[in-house]
């Protein structure tokens, strides 16, 4: 697919064909495209946690989702993913990387950055997998955990503290599914985002 089309055909999806597994090449490509991602001083501070077995995904679903609110519908297409992919930003591989001697900055102070670069770059990674499910004729959604259920899906895992998962990333085969209510807003059109030369 041409890559154009491949962002053209970028969508959250939120409900999947339980019955067709992500073939294992896939996977693998979805993971080796995730690493490729740019990352501050090629730190490279990110780590990915891989569920395909129906009760890995199970205890994912049950220690990192809060129970009503609302989000029944929503959860119910997503629990049938055949696989979810948790990224996970190390702040402290970028904190070493910056304290050795090609970068110069020994006291490992998080004031130098402008931004987290470790959650950006983990981000970057995160893309890549989405635009990779695209191209593999997979849909895929990227989602939040929610902070109060951080500390539940770490446990269950067993996920070190230095690890922190930035979200999760669903993949499967698309089955029919709603169009989030949010798409009713529009795409903001670049002339009214993009400036040129200066701001004002």
């Amino acid at each position: 697919m041409e890559f154009a089309e491949v962002v053209r055909r970028r969508r959250m999806v939120r409900n999947y064909d339980p019955d067709r597994p992500v073939p294992p090449d896939v996977v693998d490509r979805l993971l080796d495209h995730a690493i490729r991602a740019p990352s501050a001083g090629f730190a490279q501070g990110w780590g990915f946690l891989v569920l395909e077995t129906p009760e890995d995904r199970e205890r994912f679903w049950t220690a990192a989702t809060p129970g009503g609110g609302g989000r029944e519908r929503w959860l119910a297409g997503m629990r049938k993913a055949p696989l979810i992919v948790v990224p996970h930003a190390n702040r402290s591989a970028y904190l070493d990387r910056y304290a050795e001697p090609d970068k110069g900055w020994a006291d490992r102070s998080t004031e130098r950055w402008p931004v987290p670069y470790w959650y950006v770059d983990t981000g970057f990674a995160a893309l890549l997998m989405l635009l990779t499910a695209v191209d593999e004729g997979l849909g895929a959604c990227f989602f939040g955990i929610p902070p109060h259920r951080i500390d539940a899906y770490r446990a269950a895992f067993g996920v070190p503290e230095e690890y922190q998962p930035i979200g999760a990333v669903t993949v499967g085969y698309r089955a029919p599914d709603h169009r989030s209510p949010s798409l009713r807003r529009g795409r903001r059109p670049v002339g009214e985002v993009v400036r040129r030369g200066r701001w004002s």
